[in-house]
């Protein structure tokens, strides 16, 4: 037999969709003070939210004859008609919030608009108002929630202990602050503040309140823009490379001013960071989109925590490009101020001639003499030596810079090579060519690479049962034999933000420079960072190790203890 189920049925399983743990009631009554304009919102939990919560805010208001209104299902203030919800420009929109709220637990509302006296409140539970009555109260609203789940027991069961229902809500509210800087938002728990952000007059001075002194220290500001087809405007802050996570816990979006708990960009931020993170580690940071309101769909989650996009492919590529744009920007600017110097001048050691021993010969050379004028550029950096055969030694007139010869060599090889393959050049013929012999198992592997290897400049032609005929090498890397075994164990590794081809580049820029341990004279490390000082992203290998370290007069004073 059907039925029609009765008010308070439907109401709490409405409620069900709706609120299932105190930062729901939170997350609601916040969107609705932010939607009224409010200047200042104050959130009070009891228990977690468990035995109460509070909200108080300087909005708007309700009038007096709206206060009973606003708990019926489906009544709201932020639309007029069907035509409105493609273009909803407000946090909240449904007319469920408060409704869904007093189906499971009892709310008292008192409110008062500026035009008015003296406010009105009413009570409110499983489906019942009470008539408004006067109450003193200044402007704005003040709703307080109590005995939550007390009708449906089961959902209290499910709940966490206070302090981790506590620790959502301080999470979620410390987050939504990053989108409203001009709002002033405090939390108490269980009678005492635990934190007060006032207004700000710039999202700069959030960013550290909600990320923490440090991590903030290392986002970068951040714009950009889509075009003529996907009108949309990108900006926030993202981490600097190396600054990074084991998780995307702290990659915040808002679209339009709501923020949403979706992996909807998750895409644009491995991409932006292509070869700037380390495998396995995630950037951090907050990105604010806004987009026409006619192309965001709002009304896809019961909770409005998630949007649709009417052309999603746009937005991240609008989102990826202005990522990697930023780190692009970033990455030369800090190594014109960690290396900056002209390398061309030939570079000999003192008392000996030009030409001889390299650095690792010369252990005892505290300076070097140099042809002509010493290349000294704007920070005056002279290379050095060269440290365990390893890394390069520089000094300039403030600090000490460090280049990893391996990483720094493997970023200008891949950039290289992914520049010759976009521009189909040709291979370097080898006068000797030289066979390459696999086992059984290495050759269905190189077969499928074969090809994305022979855009890159390295050509293998087969000779016979499990061997291959090397007969062509990216430009410059003639000279260096190379071993297909090895790079066939490493060519599956994956790195964030890479295209199946553009990892294969990778892997083979990284078995065909110079590696740690290999010696290197003055002036092949000046023509290294000469070379590195030109590339898109000089600071980072394409599997996003740091190419390049300074040490500064600071960070020496902290090791010797003097600060």
């Amino acid at each position: 037999m059907i039925r029609l189920l009765d008010e308070t049925t439907v109401g709490q399983i409405a409620a069900g969709e709706v609120v299932d743990r105190p930062l729901s009631v939170v997350k609601e009554l916040v969107e609705n003070a932010l939607d009224s304009g409010a200047s200042r919102i104050a959130v009070a939990l009891a228990r977690g939210g468990l035995d109460a919560i509070e909200v108080l805010d300087d909005g708007a208001g309700i009038p007096s004859g709206e206060l009973a209104l606003a708990f019926a299902r489906h009544a709201t203030s932020k639309l007029n008609g069907a035509s409105d919800l493609g273009r909803i420009t407000t946090l909240g929109f449904r007319g469920e919030g408060l409704a869904s709220i007093a189906a499971v637990a009892r709310v008292r509302l008192a409110s008062r608009v500026a035009a008015d006296d003296v406010g009105f409140t009413v009570d409110a539970f499983d489906g019942t108002v009470s008539p408004p009555e006067p109450v003193a109260t200044p402007p704005g609203t003040r709703v307080a929630v109590t005995d939550l789940f007390a009708n449906v027991p089961v959902r209290r069961e499910y709940l966490r202990s206070p302090a981790a229902e506590f620790a959502r809500v301080s999470i979620f509210l410390a987050t939504l602050t990053l989108g409203y800087p001009q709002v002033a938002f405090s939390l108490a728990h269980d009678g005492r503040t635990t934190w007060i952000f006032p207004r700000a007059d710039s999202l700069e001075q959030r960013l550290a309140q909600v990320f923490g002194l440090v991590p903030a220290r290392a986002l970068i500001p951040l714009e950009g823009a889509g075009d003529a087809n996907s009108p949309l405007f990108v900006r926030g802050f993202v981490s600097r490379p190396g600054q990074d996570r084991p998780d995307r816990r702290m990659q915040h979006l808002f679209v339009n001013g709501r923020l949403l708990r979706t992996t909807l960009l998750a895409g644009a931020w491995s991409a932006g960071y292509s070869t700037y993170a380390l495998v396995g580690r995630q950037p951090y940071g907050v990105l604010f989109l806004d987009i026409p309101p006619d192309q965001v769909d709002a009304n896809v989650h019961p909770t409005k925590s998630d949007v649709r996009l009417r052309f999603p492919e746009r937005v991240t590529e609008a989102v990826r490009r202005a990522i990697a744009e930023t780190l692009a920007r970033d990455a030369n600017e800090r190594l014109r101020s960690a290396v900056s110097f002209a390398p061309d001048a030939p570079l000999r050691m003192a008392g000996a001639a030009p030409g001889s021993g390299g650095a690792a010969d010369a252990a005892g050379a505290a300076s070097f003499e140099f042809a002509g004028e010493p290349p000294l550029g704007a920070s005056g950096t002279r290379v050095v030596a060269q440290l365990d055969d390893t890394y390069i030694l520089a000094l300039d007139r403030d600090a000490l810079v460090l280049v990893d010869q391996h990483a720094a060599h493997e970023r200008i090889a891949y950039e290289a090579i992914v520049q010759r393959a976009r521009e189909r050049a040709p291979s370097e013929p080898l006068l000797v060519p030289y066979l390459v012999e696999l086992d059984a198992a290495q050759v269905p592997r190189f077969e499928a690479i074969r090809e994305a290897m022979a855009e890159a400049g390295f050509v293998a032609e087969p000779f016979g049962d499990n061997a291959y005929r090397v007969v062509a090498t990216p430009a410059g890397y003639g000279a260096r034999r190379f071993d297909l075994r090895p790079f066939l164990a490493d060519v599956g590794d994956e790195i964030p933000g890479l295209s199946p081809h553009e990892r294969i580049w990778a892997t083979l820029a990284c078995h065909s420079v110079v590696r740690a341990g290999d010696r290197l004279e003055l002036a092949e490390m000046s023509a290294l960072i000469a070379r590195l000082e030109h590339c898109a992203n000089p600071m980072h290998c394409p599997h996003g190790r740091p190419t390049v370290v300074r040490i500064g007069a600071a960070d020496v004073a902290r090791m010797f203890k003097r600060t």
